[in-house]
C-alpha cells in the first residue's frame, strides 16, 4: 500500500478492544520511521485498532501529512536519514504540533530521554518491543489526552455563569412552545448544519445545545460549551484557537484551545454576540475552511466538530450598527431555532418549580417547601424576566428559608396583594425587594434573578428607583 496515504482505516463495526481501553478505536495515528519492515509490523499491529492510521518512510511526507490532517498520536523512530526524529519534534512544536509523541529508539541513553522531553515526546518505546508494549503506551497517551481535555472542559463548565445542573440534557415541559423546539433539535440533530439558537436569559440556550448533541451521531464524543462573554476580549483568540510557546507574553508552554478539545464533537459558542469582531473574521475561516491556526503557528490544524451558537441579542441589529459581521452572521444562521420565554410555556412552570423543589431538596439536604394554590397561583401570575433559572432560584431560595419568600407569591403580603396587581406590578415588587435585600447590589440582583445587569438599571431608570 503506498507510503503516506490512510493505509488503514477501522471497520466501523469493529468492537473496541477493552484491554487497551476505548480510546484507542477512536484514535487517529500517524506512524514514521524509514524500515518497511517496522511500519509493516506498526500497520499491522495498530490497524485493526484505530480509527485511522498512515505511514510516512521520513520527516519530509510525515511534515506533509501534517499539514493536511490532525492525528492524535505520532509515533516516530529517533535514527532516520536527514534528520533524526528528535529535531523533526522539536522542529514541529516550535511550528505548531499539537499530537501527542511516542518516540521509538534503540538507544536508552540518558541524553536522549533529556532531548526527547524537551522536545516534545510524552513515552518512549526501546526496540526491540512486543506489540503490547507499543499499544499500552499509546493507550497511556490517549488516556492522558483525555484526562487533560475533560479537565480544561469541566474547569470551563464550573466558571460558567449558566445554571443548568439540573436541565442538562433535556428540555423539561409539555407546552407546545416547548414541543416545537424539542421537534427543531430532532430533526436537525442528525445532520452537520450550523444551529443558532436564540432567546432571552434564563430560557435554557445550553440545555438545548446538549440536547441537540445527545440525539447526534457525535453523542459519544466531547460536548465543549463556552460562553463567550466570560472570556476577556485579548484572550479568547488564544482560548478557542490554543497558542504556541513563546507566542506572547507569559505563554510559557505550548496548549491546545477548546477548538481541539472539541475535535469530532460539538462545540457550543453562548453570547456570540459578545465575540470582538477581529475574532469574528477568524471564526468565519474556521467554519469556510474547517481548519484552526493557534496564535504563533505557522501549521493550520483540521478540525471536525459541529458548531451550535447561542445569543440572546438581535444579531441582525448588531450588524445594522455594526457590531457584528454581517458575513459571519449569515454563515451561522443556516437553523435558527428560537426558545420561548417561561411565561409563554403554559404549564411548564408548575412542572418545573416541582423538578426544581424535588431535586434541589435532596441536593441541599432540606425539606421541600409545599407549593400550595397560593403560591402556584402567584407563579403563574409571575412575569419571570429572568425565566428557568430564575424560576430556580426562587426555589432554592425558599429552600433555603424554610419558606418562600415574603416578596415573592408564598408571602402572605404578596398573595394578598396578587389579585390586585398587573404583571408588571409583580415584576417591580419582586425586582425591587431582591435589590432591597442585597442593599442595592444590582451586580448580585443581576446573578440571583438570572438577568442582566443591563435590564435591571433600565427597569430601575424607568420607575425612577
Amino acid at each position: 500500500m503506498a507510503t503516506g496515504q490512510a493505509a488503514l482505516r477501522r471497520p466501523r463495526d469493529m468492537a473496541a478492544d477493552p484491554e487497551f481501553g476505548p480510546w484507542l478505536a477512536q484514535a487517529s495515528i500517524l506512524v514514521i520511521d524509514d524500515e518497511p519492515g517496522m511500519r509493516n509490523f506498526l500497520m499491522r499491529t495498530l490497524g485493526p485498532r484505530c480509527k485511522r492510521l498512515d505511514e510516512a518512510a521520513d520527516t519530509e511526507e510525515a511534515s506533509r501529512l501534517l499539514d493536511r490532517n490532525h492525528y492524535d498520536v505520532v509515533i516516530l523512530d529517533n535514527i532516520m536519514p536527514g534528520k533524526n526524529g528528535v529535531d523533526w519534534l522539536a522542529e514541529q512544536r516550535a511550528i505548531g504540533f499539537f499530537s501527542t509523541a511516542i518516540l521509538m529508539t534503540a538507544y536508552a541513553d540518558l541524553e536522549t530521554a533529556i532531548q526527547a522531553l524537551r522536545a516534545g515526546a510524552v513515552d518512549f518505546v526501546l526496540k526491540p518491543f512486543r506489540s503490547n508494549q507499543l499499544l499500552n503506551a499509546v493507550a497511556r497517551c490517549l488516556d492522558q489526552m483525555r484526562l487533560q481535555r475533560e479537565n480544561t472542559v469541566l474547569r470551563y463548565e464550573l466558571k460558567s455563569t449558566s445554571d443548568h445542573v439540573l436541565l442538562r440534557d433535556k428540555l423539561i415541559g409539555g407546552s407546545k412552545a416547548i414541543s416545537d423546539v424539542r421537534e427543531a433539535l430532532a430533526r436537525v440533530a442528525p445532520l452537520p448544519t450550523t444551529v443558532l439558537l436564540t432567546g432571552r436569559s434564563g430560557t435554557g440556550k445550553e440545555v438545548a445545545a446538549r440536547s441537540l448533541h445527545t440525539l447526534s451521531d457525535r453523542a459519544e464524543k466531547p460536548f465543549v460549551p463556552v460562553n463567550c462573554a466570560a472570556i476577556p476580549p485579548d484572550m479568547i483568540e488564544t482560548e478557542l484557537f490554543g497558542h504556541l510557546k513563546g507566542a506572547f507574553t507569559g505563554a510559557e508552554a505550548a496548549r491546545e484551545g477548546l477548538f481541539l478539545h472539541a475535535q469530532n464533537g460539538t462545540l457550543f459558542l453562548d453570547e456570540i454576540g459578545e465575540l470582538p469582531l477581529a475574532t469574528q473574521s477568524k471564526l468565519l475561516r474556521v467554519l469556510e475552511d474547517r481548519r484552526i491556526r493557534p496564535v504563533g503557528s505557522e501549521r493550520e490544524i483540521p478540525v471536525d466538530l459541529r458548531f451550535v451558537f447561542a445569543t440572546n441579542a438581535e444579531l441582525e441589529k448588531q450588524v445594522e450598527a455594526g457590531r457584528f459581521r454581517a458575513d459571519l452572521f449569515f454563515r451561522i444562521n443556516v437553523m435558527q431555532i428560537h426558545l420561548p420565554p417561561l411565561k409563554d410555556r403554559d404549564g411548564d412552570i408548575q412542572e418545573l418549580a416541582d423538578l426544581f423543589m424535588r431535586k434541589l431538596s435532596q441536593q441541599l439536604g432540606m425539606p421541600p417547601v409545599p407549593l400550595g394554590a397560593a403560591a402556584r397561583a402567584a407563579l403563574a401570575a409571575y412575569d419571570w424576566p429572568g425565566n428557568v433559572r430564575e424560576l430556580r432560584n426562587l426555589v432554592e431560595r425558599s429552600l433555603i428559608l424554610g419558606r418562600f419568600p415574603d416578596d415573592f407569591g408564598g408571602g402572605p403580603v404578596a398573595v394578598a396583594a396578587a389579585g390586585a396587581e398587573s404583571l408588571a406590578d409583580v415584576e417591580r415588587r419582586h425586582i425591587l425587594a431582591v435589590l432591597k435585600s442585597l442593599g442595592g447590589d444590582r451586580d448580585a440582583a443581576a446573578r440571583q434573578l438570572g438577568i442582566s445587569r443591563k435590564t435591571i438599571d433600565r427597569k430601575c431608570t424607568a420607575w425612577n428607583a
